[in-house]
């Protein structure tokens, strides 16, 4: 078994839990509010700047050129591409993509890009590398979970955030995120590992309430009551 089986192994239950959820099971529906949508492109969009940035540090942390261009190839995929799910979801809002944009983090957002930068910072690249791949490996196996459920027609409202994630493209990007991970890995010291695991394990649980944050449309807390997620 590999050391990112393993970890595919030893994260099952957070993996059932994100496929469960009432955000995701909404998107397989089509019936996900709107106000839900609107939150979670505010704080997605942020959260991609943030992954770029993780990247651009893992660069700092390269000794090859290949690897430098395997990371630069990323912030483009990031870039350029990850604009199509989040233009299927502003579509069904009835917003511009662009008016979602700039606005301040909800606490675990904030909290997921402070745990990724947290590792980009002080980690090996092993680190770094297990800390996000959590979320295209979440998200490939969410579409193929929701095309197996739901079997969406090109009429879904979501068809095209679902078929954008389940496709080949995004289950690359896994398999060579895991084929460097697992090299890594192999030369990684015991502690190395272990980081490595904690580092996997908690981005899984932020993936999860990153939806629920989205759902519940959660905000930061003031003596006031709840603030809003406004642009600062």
């Amino acid at each position: 078994m590999t050391f990112t089986e393993e970890l595919r192994k030893e994260n099952e239950d957070i993996f059932s839990l994100i496929f469960e959820h009432q955000f995701v099971q909404g998107i397989g529906r089509g019936d996900v509010s709107k106000e839900a949508l609107t939150h979670y492109v505010k704080a997605d969009y942020e959260y991609l700047n943030a992954f770029m940035k993780v990247y651009g540090i893992a660069i700092s942390k390269c000794a090859s050129r290949e690897d430098i261009a395997y990371f630069n190839q990323r912030i483009d995929f990031v870039l350029n591409s990850e604009i199509h799910p989040h233009n299927n979801f502003c579509e069904q809002i009835g917003v511009s993509y662009e008016e979602l944009q700039g606005f301040s983090l909800p606490p675990t957002a904030d909290h997921y890009i402070k745990h990724m930068l947290y590792h980009a910072q002080s980690g090996t690249l092993g680190e770094i590398l297990a800390a996000l791949l959590p979320c295209p490996w979440t998200y490939f196996e969410i579409g193929e979970e929701l095309i197996k459920q739901y079997d969406p027609s090109p009429e879904h409202p979501f068809y095209q955030w679902i078929s954008f994630y389940a496709e080949r493209r995004v289950e690359d990007t896994v398999v060579v995120m895991c084929e460097r991970l697992d090299k890594l890995a192999e030369v990684a010291s015991q502690e190395e590992k272990t980081k490595m695991k904690e580092a996997f394990r908690k981005s899984c649980q932020l993936e999860w309430a990153f939806w629920e944050m989205a759902f519940t449309c959660e905000e930061w807390i003031t003596k006031k009551g709840v603030s809003v997620n406004e642009k600062p």
